[in-house]
């Protein structure tokens, strides 16, 4: 880590301070951590542990990845949030009440467009205009949830897409760091997604909920334990939809038991992911972007990915500068997802002596998507390296620091 990592993660705990209008005193008060320790800790003076940090964190509301540095703060300004936020988390809390005023019924065909241009501003990390649209959608589906009450595609088709803006909501309010309104999100998911018919719904809502709530809390085991029963209620039944969504649970199994180095199940869920990939490899390459479905992505490359996350988790630097170099990314591909492979490359240059690739690696990611670099902890780690290692390219790399806030 750099020098000045404590720095960093104590100015964000100030910054989130000030947007809840909360004094030292009061956050103390909230996180059980004296007002003395805070200050310091705000100001870089002390490092905060992982208990404080924790604490801290649910004090204020937000992730631990927020507190590390999420790169989205640059919209966690005050009246941007109470007039984002508010609106969502008060459509969410009147989903299942009849509407005050005599609200038209949209059709669904309607709700479904508007469902897939929200879903892909999602996937290009365009919270802002998602967040403006959420609450419309949500008093949409939950209206027609309402009106199709006889079982049929008609209510089935209602519940799907109501599953699916909660799934938005609960990642859009993930990526800012809002907690309590993603899990409110998923626990409306949860109840909406076996009502579509659909059990790759089902196991969709059991993979984000791996993702937001099981990484947060640091329980790899339990998002574990929920892949293994997602796949085990998904019958393979070949459609390309069904394994996108099945390979997707395999990743996130194999990164999960990587975590808890359980090397061996990390591999063999990575090999099960293998074998599906090769199997859909015809499926998967008429997708724009190839394995991309719902909103998830899977195929040959999310598989050397996978490797890639596998490999790093390991501490194996030089197994995952190899998988790297043989990842090959389509143009297609989301500048945000293309910075965070080229920030995950640059680690591994950097751990194994590579300085001058790693910081090439950390510019062209910069290129790519500039707030995301600037944000990623990632990137403080692997400045903090190259920093130490006194790398050649020094006046570059110093530039690098001062723009990335190292």
């Amino acid at each position: 880590m750099p020098e000045t990592s404590d720095k960093h993660i104590g100015a964000r705990i100030r910054e989130f301070r000030l947007i809840r209008d909360f004094s030292l005193a009061e956050l103390g008060r909230r996180a059980h951590v004296s007002t003395s320790q805070l200050s310091r800790v705000e100001t870089g003076e002390q490092p905060a542990s992982p208990s404080v940090l924790a604490a801290v964190a649910r004090a204020l509301g937000v992730t631990l990845s927020v507190l590390h540095g999420q790169p989205y703060i640059h919209m966690l300004q005050k009246d941007q949030l109470d007039r984002l936020l508010a609106p969502i988390s008060s459509a969410l809390d009147a989903w299942d009440i009849p509407p005050d005023d005599d609200l038209p019924l949209r059709p669904l065909n309607d709700i479904a467009e508007d469902t897939k241009v929200v879903t892909k501003k999602r996937a290009q990390g365009k919270f802002g205009p998602v967040a403006e649209a959420l609450p419309e959608l949500i008093t949409d589906t939950a209206l027609a949830v309402q009106t199709y009450t006889v079982p049929g595609r008609d209510r089935e088709r209602a519940h799907n897409l109501q599953a699916e803006i909660a799934r938005t909501t609960a990642i859009v309010a993930y990526r800012l760091g809002y907690m309590d309104l993603a899990r409110l999100a998923l626990a409306r998911m949860a109840v909406a997604a076996p009502q579509s018919g659909d059990p790759r719904q089902v196991a969709v809502e059991r993979y984000e909920r791996a993702v937001i709530t099981h990484a947060e809390t640091s329980r790899p085991d339990r998002g574990v334990a929920l892949m293994k029963r997602a796949l085990r209620d998904l019958e393979d039944d070949g459609d390309p939809a069904t394994m996108a969504v099945r390979g997707t649970l395999l990743l996130r199994a194999s990164a999960l038991s990587a975590v808890q180095k359980d090397h061996a199940a990390a591999g063999d869920w990575l090999g099960q992911a293998e074998e599906l990939a090769e199997a859909g490899a015809a499926a998967d390459a008429a997708e724009e972007p190839p394995g991309s479905r719902y909103a998830l992505a899977f195929g040959e490359l999310n598989v050397n990915l996978g490797r890639l996350d596998v490999a790093m988790f390991q501490d194996d630097y030089e197994t995952a500068v190899r998988v790297a170099g043989d990842v090959r990314l389509p143009d297609s591909y989301q500048p945000t997802r293309v910075a965070g492979f080229l920030i995950r490359r640059a680690s591994a240059e950097a751990w194994t002596a590579r300085h001058d690739d790693a910081l090439a690696s950390l510019e062209q990611a910069r290129e790519k998507a500039p707030q995301l670099t600037r944000y990623h902890p990632e990137v403080h780690q692997t400045v903090g390296t190259l920093l130490r290692a006194r790398q050649r390219a020094a006046e570059p790399l110093r530039e690098f620091a001062q723009w990335s806030g190292v």
